[in-house]
């Protein structure tokens, strides 16, 4: 038989282990969402925005695409970047229905990394 003192560790000890084990899950999911989103990126993106999300490209300089780090784009919501995505705006294309909600979020969430360099 178990002591109350000895029951109460153990439950502190399991619960300890599992909010390890949930953080390090988290971390794996977010790990593999910016990994998508990084593909997408390089596979859809990159030819207008360039891999730092500087716009200078030749697509981009022609296009006049804005860099990310510019205060306009910087103080975009992520649910402006999603729906321009999905949209289109200016000359860049619509991509609803040749991107799923999931990879667009995922695009958005890469965006804002690059937005931090």
């Amino acid at each position: 038989m178990c002591s109350s003192e000895t029951l109460k560790k153990r439950f502190i000890t399991t619960g300890i282990m599992s909010s390890m084990f949930l953080a390090a899950l988290f971390l794996s999911v977010t790990s593999l969402l910016a990994q998508s989103g990084t593909d997408t990126y390089k596979s859809k993106c990159v030819m207008c925005h360039a891999a730092d999300g500087s716009g200078n490209t030749p697509a981009g300089k022609a296009t006049k695409t804005p860099p990310f780090s510019s205060d306009e784009m910087l103080k975009m919501s992520d649910t402006d970047f999603i729906q321009y995505t999905k949209d289109g705006r200016g000359k860049m294309p619509a991509y609803s229905g040749k991107l799923t909600d999931i990879q667009i979020k995922d695009v958005v969430a890469y965006i804002r990394t690059l937005q931090k360099k």
